[in-house]
C-alpha cells in the first residue's frame, strides 16, 4: 500500500457561507475623530494660554506687593523729663513732658493719624493721659514729632505716689512706660486702607535730675496692632 501525502488547494474565492466583509468605521465616524481630536488640541492650547496668563498675573501680583506692601510706622522716644524729681517739694508743680517722633518708612505708602493720645504709667498703674495731635497725613519717608504734657487734670500723681517716686529716685532710677495709641490707614495712590488701632509701647528711665537717661534716649518703642 503506497504513501499518499494531501496537498491542501486554496480556495481562490470566498465561501458563500461566511456573512460578508464590512468595515470597520463610516467615513463620517473618521471625520467625528477628527474634529474631536481638533477640538481636543484647541482646549489644550487655550488652557495652556490661561494657566500661562494666570502665572504671570500671579508673578505681577506677588512683586506689586512686594513693593507697596505696608510697613508700620516706627516710634521713637525723644525726649522724656519729671522736672519735679530734681526738688524737695516738686510734687506741688508736679509734670510729666514728652518728645516723641513717628516715622513712616514706606516708600510709596502714606499713613492717616485719625486720632493719637498718649498715656504714661508707673509700676503699671496709669498715672496720666491726654490726646496728642489732631489727624493728620503722613507721606512717605517722613518723620513727624509728636510733643506732649501731662500735668493738672492729666496727670493723676497724689502725695503716696510722689513719695515712690521720691525712693526710685533715691536709687538713682525712676522707670516709667509711656503708651501712644491711634487709629491710622494706609494711602496707596488713590486707595485708603481699612482702619487699624496701633499700639506704641516705651519704656523710659530717669535719671535723679528727673532728665531721661542715655540709654532711654531714641529708643524704639514696641508696636503692635489691635
Amino acid at each position: 500500500m503506497s504513501n499518499h501525502t494531501v496537498i491542501p488547494i486554496q480556495a481562490t474565492h470566498e465561501d458563500p457561507r461566511l456573512p460578508p466583509l464590512k468595515r470597520q468605521h463610516t467615513a463620517r465616524y473618521y471625520a467625528h475623530r477628527v474634529r474631536e481630536s481638533l477640538a481636543t488640541r484647541v482646549s489644550k492650547v487655550l488652557c495652556t494660554i490661561f494657566l500661562g496668563l494666570l502665572f504671570i498675573l500671579g508673578i505681577l501680583a506677588f512683586i506689586l506687593w512686594l513693593s507697596l506692601r505696608p510697613h508700620r510706622p516706627r516710634f521713637h522716644v525723644i525726649d522724656f523729663s519729671v522736672p519735679g524729681l530734681s526738688q524737695e517739694n516738686g510734687f506741688e508743680n508736679a509734670q510729666i513732658s514728652f518728645n516723641v517722633t513717628v516715622r513712616n518708612p514706606n516708600q510709596n505708602i502714606g499713613i492717616y493719624f485719625d486720632s493719637t493720645g498718649a498715656s504714661a504709667y508707673y509700676r503699671n498703674q496709669r498715672i496720666g493721659e491726654t490726646p496728642l495731635l489732631y489727624p493728620f497725613y503722613q507721606p512717605p519717608k517722613n518723620t513727624t514729632a509728636i510733643p506732649g504734657v501731662l500735668s493738672g487734670a492729666t496727670l493723676n500723681v497724689n502725695t503716696e505716689r510722689w513719695k515712690e517716686f521720691m525712693a526710685d529716685r533715691a536709687t538713682g532710677t525712676v522707670l516709667f512706660r509711656l503708651d501712644i495709641t491711634s487709629t491710622i490707614r494706609f494711602k496707596v495712590s488713590t486707595w485708603d486702607s481699612k482702619h487699624h488701632k496701633v499700639h506704641a509701647s516705651c519704656d523710659v528711665s530717669v535719671g535723679q535730675d528727673g532728665l531721661i537717661l542715655p540709654a532711654s534716649r531714641n529708643k524704639r518703642c514696641s508696636l503692635y496692632f489691635s
